[in-house]
């Protein structure tokens, strides 16, 4: 019984536990896709990205949604509060097509000249309302005099969007492209790049990459992200290993409990070989015994896992942070791949563990036990 429970036990906080994992991997993958856009194209020299390659890029790949832009560094006031981020112009039409969240934020609003689109965690930080405005200090300096002084804008909040990552709607902030261009004295044919959508983007990069200029170049929202999902990974492989000793410490008393089963049947095993029992017969007695256990515990469980992901997923028992997570739900998304490593390995030790007593069992000396016992 404790051997069943302690294999049950283990697969369910594997099941769970990995599930998590996935979830929370996945909910960042979302939410850092639409903030990061799934492709990007950047010039590698001044004006290389214009009008003249946007035109090209929509004439040769029409499945594809273009957005061009403009950004600038910038430091944001309200009162007293500052907050760096940055602050893109964007043609809104275009952009709704790339970015789902500003698709929504902006939805019934016209953005005159010099309107703004702030993220809600800044709003709430600087404790704004629309039409409120907001002061932007632009990095990039101007001569006045007889010194250098920044670029000051007073822009009016039109609209807010919320992308459930705090670090991006406190540092994202968008406004009309051509307000932009002419506060930064950009050309209006020229942009500091073109987002893209892409339901592929791993293989679009490779055709886009194909037709740009040499003097531009694209990249993929997973290129700034590469660490970061790489030590999700790295944890989601540890925690794997971690949780399997479980079942390998449940594996022990599958040991335990069928040697002590042996020692105390020595008397009938070695009857049953007087009576013409063979070593494989025996062994298979003890062995199926240990599978039997091992499975059983396998099956209860999956059943105790899934049920318990059930039960998270529907019911409201754990509440996220939403400035530090992506959700303030618990994700729970269990990959085949997974289930299918959960199980199998499970299975290995299972079998594992029961060798060793089948085969003691098999090995019990028929003279000396009936002589003595």
């Amino acid at each position: 019984m404790l051997a069943f429970l302690g294999i049950s036990l283990g697969v369910m906080v594997l099941i769970i536990a990995m599930s998590l994992m996935n979830g929370f991997d996945n909910e960042f993958r979302k939410k850092l896709t639409v903030m990061n856009y799934p492709l990007t194209v950047i010039p590698k020299f001044y004006g290389a990205t214009n009008e003249k390659l946007l035109l090209d890029l929509e004439t040769k790949f029409p499945n594809l949604e273009f957005s061009p832009y403009v950004q600038s560094t910038v430091m944001t006031r309200s009162g007293a509060k500052l907050e760096g981020g940055y602050i893109f112009g964007v043609n809104f039409n275009d952009e709704a097509k790339v970015n789902k969240i500003l698709a929504k934020a902006i939805e019934d609003t016209n953005f005159g000249k010099f309107d703004v689109l702030v993220g809600k965690s800044l709003k709430d930080e600087f404790d704004i309302f629309l039409d409120d405005k907001l002061m932007y200090i632009f990095t990039s300096a101007e001569p006045g005099g007889l010194s250098v002084t920044p670029r000051i804008k007073r822009f009016k909040v039109k609209g807010v969007f919320d992308s459930g990552l705090s670090a991006y709607d406190k540092a994202y902030s968008y406004t009309t492209i051509e307000s932009l261009q002419k506060l930064l004295r950009i050309p209006s044919n020229q942009y500091d790049g073109i987002h893209i959508f892409s339901s592929d983007p791993h293989s679009d990069i490779q055709k886009i990459q194909k037709v740009l200029p040499p003097n531009v170049s694209i990249k993929g929202w997973w290129e700034d992200n590469v660490n970061f999902f790489a030590a999700l990974e790295l944890e989601k492989v540890s925690l794997f290993i971690v949780l399997m000793l479980i079942i390998l410490i449940a594996a022990i008393n599958i040991i335990s409990s069928l040697l002590m089963t042996v020692m105390n049947r020595r008397s009938d095993i070695a009857l049953l070989m007087s009576l013409g029992a063979t070593k494989t017969e025996i062994k298979k007695i003890f062995l199926y015994l240990g599978i039997v256990i091992g499975i059983s515990g396998i099956f209860a469980g999956v059943v105790l896992g899934l049920s318990g992901m059930w039960i998270l997923s529907t019911f409201d028992i754990v509440s996220l942070p939403k400035d530090v997570y992506p959700t303030t739900s618990l994700p729970l998304d269990l990959s085949l791949k997974d289930f299918l490593l959960i199980i199998s390995g499970a299975f290995v030790i299972v079998i594992a563990s029961s060798f060793y007593p089948a085969k003691k069992a098999s090995e019990v000396d028929i003279l000396t036990v009936l002589r003595n016992e």
